[in-house]
Protein backbone atom coordinates (compact mmCIF):
# COMPACT_ATOMS: atom_id res chain seq x y z
CA UNK A 1 0.00 0.00 0.00
CA UNK A 2 1.06 3.61 -0.47
CA UNK A 3 1.94 5.81 2.48
CA UNK A 4 0.12 9.08 3.11
CA UNK A 5 1.50 11.68 5.47
CA UNK A 6 -1.64 12.80 7.24
CA UNK A 7 0.22 15.19 9.52
CA UNK A 8 1.75 17.00 6.54
CA UNK A 9 -1.66 17.09 4.85
CA UNK A 10 -3.08 19.03 7.80
CA UNK A 11 0.11 21.04 8.29
CA UNK A 12 0.67 19.94 11.90
CA UNK A 13 3.46 18.17 13.77
CA UNK A 14 3.14 14.50 14.83
CA UNK A 15 3.03 15.79 18.40
CA UNK A 16 -0.01 17.97 17.71
CA UNK A 17 -2.83 17.90 20.23
CA UNK A 18 -6.38 16.89 19.31
CA UNK A 19 -7.40 20.55 19.50
CA UNK A 20 -4.58 21.62 17.16
CA UNK A 21 -5.59 18.91 14.68
CA UNK A 22 -9.22 20.00 14.79
CA UNK A 23 -8.34 23.67 14.25
CA UNK A 24 -6.06 22.79 11.31
CA UNK A 25 -8.82 20.73 9.73
CA UNK A 26 -11.41 23.47 10.13
CA UNK A 27 -9.11 26.04 8.54
CA UNK A 28 -8.22 23.84 5.55
CA UNK A 29 -11.75 22.55 5.09
CA UNK A 30 -13.04 26.10 4.81
CA UNK A 31 -10.24 26.97 2.39
CA UNK A 32 -10.76 24.04 0.03
CA UNK A 33 -14.49 23.37 0.37
CA UNK A 34 -15.67 22.76 -3.24
CA UNK A 35 -18.74 24.96 -2.74
CA UNK A 36 -16.52 27.92 -1.89
CA UNK A 37 -13.00 27.53 -3.26
CA UNK A 38 -12.14 28.47 -6.84
CA UNK A 39 -8.64 27.05 -6.59
CA UNK A 40 -7.64 24.37 -9.07
CA UNK A 41 -7.75 20.93 -7.46
CA UNK A 42 -9.69 22.20 -4.43
CA UNK A 43 -12.12 19.26 -4.39
CA UNK A 44 -9.32 16.68 -4.35
CA UNK A 45 -7.46 18.65 -1.67
CA UNK A 46 -10.64 18.79 0.40
CA UNK A 47 -10.94 14.99 0.21
CA UNK A 48 -7.32 14.57 1.32
CA UNK A 49 -7.83 16.90 4.27
CA UNK A 50 -11.02 15.05 5.29
CA UNK A 51 -9.28 11.66 5.06
CA UNK A 52 -6.38 12.87 7.20
CA UNK A 53 -8.74 14.25 9.83
CA UNK A 54 -10.80 11.05 9.85
CA UNK A 55 -7.69 9.16 10.99
CA UNK A 56 -5.99 11.67 13.27
CA UNK A 57 -9.15 12.67 15.12
CA UNK A 58 -9.75 9.06 16.23
CA UNK A 59 -7.45 7.96 19.07
CA UNK A 60 -7.30 4.29 18.09
CA UNK A 61 -6.77 4.90 14.39
CA UNK A 62 -4.16 7.57 15.11
CA UNK A 63 -2.28 5.18 17.38
CA UNK A 64 -2.27 2.49 14.67
CA UNK A 65 -1.17 5.04 12.06
CA UNK A 66 1.67 6.36 14.24
CA UNK A 67 2.97 2.82 14.80
CA UNK A 68 3.36 2.35 11.03
CA UNK A 69 6.39 4.65 11.17
CA UNK A 70 7.23 7.55 8.89
CA UNK A 71 7.71 7.08 5.14
CA UNK A 72 7.88 9.29 2.08
CA UNK A 73 4.45 10.30 0.76
CA UNK A 74 3.43 7.87 -1.99
CA UNK A 75 6.06 5.29 -0.99
CA UNK A 76 4.99 1.64 -1.15
CA UNK A 77 5.35 -0.05 2.24
CA UNK A 78 4.05 -2.93 4.34
CA UNK A 79 3.37 -2.94 8.07
CA UNK A 80 5.83 -4.88 10.19
CA UNK A 81 4.89 -8.25 11.74
CA UNK A 82 4.87 -6.55 15.15
CA UNK A 83 2.33 -4.05 13.87
CA UNK A 84 0.17 -6.85 12.42
CA UNK A 85 0.16 -8.72 15.69
CA UNK A 86 -0.89 -5.64 17.64
CA UNK A 87 -3.42 -3.96 15.36
CA UNK A 88 -4.46 -6.20 12.50
CA UNK A 89 -4.41 -10.01 12.80
CA UNK A 90 -6.67 -10.26 9.77
CA UNK A 91 -4.31 -11.65 7.14
CA UNK A 92 -2.57 -9.91 4.24
CA UNK A 93 -2.94 -6.17 3.66
CA UNK A 94 -1.27 -5.81 0.24
CA UNK A 95 -4.49 -5.03 -1.61
CA UNK A 96 -6.09 -2.68 0.88
CA UNK A 97 -5.99 1.09 0.84
CA UNK A 98 -4.35 2.78 3.84
CA UNK A 99 -7.46 4.81 4.72
CA UNK A 100 -9.69 1.71 4.46
CA UNK A 101 -7.24 -0.27 6.58
CA UNK A 102 -7.38 2.29 9.37
CA UNK A 103 -11.17 2.53 9.19
CA UNK A 104 -11.43 -1.25 9.38
CA UNK A 105 -9.14 -1.34 12.42
CA UNK A 106 -11.49 1.04 14.23
CA UNK A 107 -14.53 -1.08 13.43
CA UNK A 108 -12.82 -4.36 14.33
CA UNK A 109 -11.70 -2.87 17.62
CA UNK A 110 -15.31 -2.06 18.45
CA UNK A 111 -16.44 -5.55 17.46
CA UNK A 112 -13.72 -7.21 19.57
CA UNK A 113 -14.63 -5.01 22.53
CA UNK A 114 -18.23 -6.11 22.26
CA UNK A 115 -17.34 -9.78 21.93
CA UNK A 116 -15.00 -9.68 24.92
CA UNK A 117 -17.74 -8.28 27.14
CA UNK A 118 -20.38 -10.74 25.94
CA UNK A 119 -22.94 -10.44 23.17
CA UNK A 120 -25.32 -7.61 23.87
CA UNK A 121 -23.59 -6.64 27.09
CA UNK A 122 -21.22 -4.06 25.59
CA UNK A 123 -22.01 -1.07 23.48
CA UNK A 124 -19.99 1.68 21.94
CA UNK A 125 -20.96 5.15 20.88
CA UNK A 126 -20.75 5.90 17.17
CA UNK A 127 -18.01 8.01 15.64
CA UNK A 128 -18.30 11.80 15.47
CA UNK A 129 -17.94 13.42 12.06
CA UNK A 130 -16.91 16.96 11.21
CA UNK A 131 -17.92 18.42 7.86
CA UNK A 132 -17.44 21.87 6.34
CA UNK A 133 -20.54 23.37 4.78
CA UNK A 134 -21.14 26.70 3.09
CA UNK A 135 -24.11 29.05 3.40
CA UNK A 136 -25.08 32.26 1.71
CA UNK A 137 -25.25 35.34 3.91
CA UNK A 138 -29.01 35.48 3.39
CA UNK A 139 -29.45 31.85 4.50
CA UNK A 140 -27.33 32.51 7.59
CA UNK A 141 -29.57 35.46 8.44
CA UNK A 142 -32.84 33.53 8.03
CA UNK A 143 -31.79 29.96 8.90
CA UNK A 144 -32.11 27.07 6.45
CA UNK A 145 -32.87 23.37 6.18
CA UNK A 146 -29.93 21.63 4.50
CA UNK A 147 -29.00 18.06 3.54
CA UNK A 148 -25.42 16.96 4.29
CA UNK A 149 -24.03 13.86 2.60
CA UNK A 150 -21.05 11.87 3.85
CA UNK A 151 -19.87 8.26 3.88
CA UNK A 152 -19.90 6.05 6.96
CA UNK A 153 -17.71 2.91 7.13
CA UNK A 154 -19.46 -0.25 8.37
CA UNK A 155 -18.41 -3.88 8.66
CA UNK A 156 -19.86 -6.11 5.98
CA UNK A 157 -20.81 -9.78 6.37
CA UNK A 158 -17.31 -10.74 5.23
CA UNK A 159 -15.71 -8.69 7.97
CA UNK A 160 -14.42 -6.09 5.55
CA UNK A 161 -15.14 -2.37 5.58
CA UNK A 162 -17.94 -1.18 3.36
CA UNK A 163 -18.73 2.48 2.84
CA UNK A 164 -22.35 3.54 3.03
CA UNK A 165 -23.62 6.93 1.97
CA UNK A 166 -25.51 8.78 4.67
CA UNK A 167 -27.65 11.89 4.36
CA UNK A 168 -28.36 14.02 7.41
CA UNK A 169 -31.11 16.63 7.20
CA UNK A 170 -30.34 19.54 9.48
CA UNK A 171 -31.96 22.81 10.42
CA UNK A 172 -29.25 25.47 10.55
CA UNK A 173 -30.55 28.17 12.91
CA UNK A 174 -30.52 31.82 11.98
CA UNK A 175 -27.57 33.90 13.06
CA UNK A 176 -24.74 31.42 12.52
CA UNK A 177 -21.45 33.17 11.81
CA UNK A 178 -18.47 32.43 9.61
CA UNK A 179 -16.17 29.88 11.28
CA UNK A 180 -18.78 28.71 13.79
CA UNK A 181 -18.76 25.00 14.73
CA UNK A 182 -22.33 23.73 14.98
CA UNK A 183 -22.98 20.49 16.89
CA UNK A 184 -25.84 18.27 15.70
CA UNK A 185 -26.40 15.48 18.26
CA UNK A 186 -27.02 11.94 17.01
CA UNK A 187 -26.34 12.61 13.32
CA UNK A 188 -22.88 11.01 13.18
CA UNK A 189 -21.85 7.38 12.73
CA UNK A 190 -24.00 4.51 14.05
CA UNK A 191 -23.27 2.99 17.43
CA UNK A 192 -22.02 -0.55 17.98
CA UNK A 193 -23.91 -3.09 20.08
CA UNK A 194 -26.82 -0.78 20.69
CA UNK A 195 -24.63 2.20 21.45
CA UNK A 196 -25.81 5.72 20.75
CA UNK A 197 -24.93 7.31 17.40
CA UNK A 198 -22.15 9.85 17.28
CA UNK A 199 -22.56 13.55 16.67
CA UNK A 200 -22.11 15.57 13.51
CA UNK A 201 -20.22 18.85 13.62
CA UNK A 202 -20.74 21.44 10.90
CA UNK A 203 -17.99 23.97 10.26
CA UNK A 204 -19.91 26.95 8.90
CA UNK A 205 -18.37 28.86 6.00
CA UNK A 206 -20.19 31.93 4.68
CA UNK A 207 -19.96 32.36 0.92
CA UNK A 208 -18.51 35.56 -0.46
CA UNK A 209 -21.20 38.19 -0.95
CA UNK A 210 -21.16 40.59 -3.90
CA UNK A 211 -21.96 43.60 -1.69
CA UNK A 212 -21.28 42.91 1.98
CA UNK A 213 -18.10 42.08 3.85
CA UNK A 214 -18.67 40.13 7.07
CA UNK A 215 -16.88 40.66 10.39
CA UNK A 216 -18.57 38.50 13.02
CA UNK A 217 -22.16 39.73 12.93
CA UNK A 218 -21.28 43.18 11.55
CA UNK A 219 -21.60 43.93 7.85
CA UNK A 220 -19.60 46.45 5.82
CA UNK A 221 -20.75 47.94 2.52
CA UNK A 222 -18.91 50.31 0.21
CA UNK A 223 -21.34 53.21 -0.32
CA UNK A 224 -20.56 55.39 -3.35
CA UNK A 225 -21.54 59.07 -3.15
CA UNK A 226 -21.11 61.98 -5.57
CA UNK A 227 -18.75 64.88 -4.74
CA UNK A 228 -21.63 67.30 -4.21
CA UNK A 229 -23.33 64.81 -1.83
CA UNK A 230 -20.11 64.68 0.17
CA UNK A 231 -19.87 68.49 0.33
CA UNK A 232 -23.54 69.41 0.89
CA UNK A 233 -24.79 66.26 2.62
CA UNK A 234 -27.57 64.04 1.32
CA UNK A 235 -30.10 61.32 2.08
CA UNK A 236 -29.15 58.17 0.16
CA UNK A 237 -30.43 54.61 -0.03
CA UNK A 238 -28.33 51.54 0.63
CA UNK A 239 -29.15 47.82 0.62
CA UNK A 240 -29.42 45.67 3.75
CA UNK A 241 -30.49 42.12 4.59
CA UNK A 242 -33.92 43.56 5.40
CA UNK A 243 -34.25 45.54 2.17
CA UNK A 244 -33.37 49.14 1.17
CA UNK A 245 -32.64 51.60 3.98
CA UNK A 246 -32.07 55.37 3.99
CA UNK A 247 -29.06 56.96 5.66
CA UNK A 248 -27.99 60.58 6.12
CA UNK A 249 -24.63 61.63 4.68
CA UNK A 250 -23.45 64.63 6.75
CA UNK A 251 -22.08 67.75 5.00
CA UNK A 252 -18.32 67.61 4.54
CA UNK A 253 -18.24 63.79 4.47
CA UNK A 254 -14.89 62.13 3.76
CA UNK A 255 -14.01 59.11 1.69
CA UNK A 256 -13.59 56.13 4.04
CA UNK A 257 -15.92 57.59 6.66
CA UNK A 258 -18.24 54.97 8.20
CA UNK A 259 -21.96 55.50 8.69
CA UNK A 260 -23.35 53.08 11.30
CA UNK A 261 -26.83 51.60 11.18
CA UNK A 262 -27.26 49.89 14.55
CA UNK A 263 -28.87 46.43 14.56
CA UNK A 264 -29.03 46.13 10.77
CA UNK A 265 -26.27 43.56 10.37
CA UNK A 266 -26.36 39.77 10.63
CA UNK A 267 -28.86 38.54 13.26
CA UNK A 268 -27.47 36.83 16.34
CA UNK A 269 -28.51 33.35 17.49
CA UNK A 270 -30.39 34.56 20.58
CA UNK A 271 -31.55 38.14 20.08
CA UNK A 272 -30.49 41.33 18.39
CA UNK A 273 -28.15 41.71 15.44
CA UNK A 274 -24.81 43.16 14.50
CA UNK A 275 -24.44 46.57 12.87
CA UNK A 276 -24.33 47.61 9.24
CA UNK A 277 -21.63 50.09 8.23
CA UNK A 278 -21.77 52.10 5.03
CA UNK A 279 -18.18 52.99 4.12
CA UNK A 280 -18.29 56.17 2.03
CA UNK A 281 -16.49 56.21 -1.30
CA UNK A 282 -16.51 59.56 -3.14
CA UNK A 283 -16.90 58.81 -6.84
CA UNK A 284 -16.16 61.42 -9.52
CA UNK A 285 -18.14 61.40 -12.76
CA UNK A 286 -16.27 60.22 -15.84
CA UNK A 287 -18.68 61.53 -18.48
CA UNK A 288 -19.83 65.17 -18.20
CA UNK A 289 -21.83 67.53 -20.36
CA UNK A 290 -20.35 70.92 -21.34
CA UNK A 291 -22.60 72.61 -18.81
CA UNK A 292 -21.32 70.32 -16.05
CA UNK A 293 -17.73 71.04 -17.08
CA UNK A 294 -18.44 74.78 -16.97
CA UNK A 295 -19.78 74.46 -13.44
CA UNK A 296 -16.64 72.64 -12.32
CA UNK A 297 -14.45 75.28 -14.02
CA UNK A 298 -16.36 78.00 -12.18
CA UNK A 299 -15.88 76.17 -8.89
CA UNK A 300 -12.16 75.74 -9.59
CA UNK A 301 -11.72 79.45 -10.34
CA UNK A 302 -13.61 80.70 -7.27
CA UNK A 303 -12.73 78.16 -4.56
CA UNK A 304 -9.80 78.84 -2.19
CA UNK A 305 -9.68 75.22 -1.02
CA UNK A 306 -6.25 73.58 -1.42
CA UNK A 307 -6.20 69.86 -0.50
CA UNK A 308 -2.38 69.82 -0.69
CA UNK A 309 -1.66 72.83 1.49
CA UNK A 310 -0.41 70.66 4.37
CA UNK A 311 2.15 69.06 2.06
CA UNK A 312 3.68 72.44 1.20
CA UNK A 313 3.65 73.88 4.71
CA UNK A 314 0.91 76.41 3.91
CA UNK A 315 -1.23 77.12 6.95
CA UNK A 316 -4.10 78.39 4.75
CA UNK A 317 -6.11 75.31 3.88
CA UNK A 318 -8.96 77.29 2.38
Amino acid sequence: MKYRDYYATLGVEPTATADEIRKAYRRLARQYHPDVSKEEGAEERFKEVSEAYDTLSDKEKRDAYDQLGRHRPGEDFQPSPEWDSRFWQEGVVEDIDLADLLRQIGLHHAARHQAAAGQGAASRRGQDYEIATSLSLEDAARGKDIAVEFSVPELGADGRVQRHAKTARIRVPKGVSDGERLRVPGKGGPGVGGGKPGDLYLDIRLERHPLFQVAGHDLYLELPIAPWEAVLGARVELPSLEGPLTVTVPPGARSGQKLRLAGKGLPRRTEGAGDLYGVLQIVTPTVLSEKEKDLFRELASTSTFDPRAHLLGDSNHG
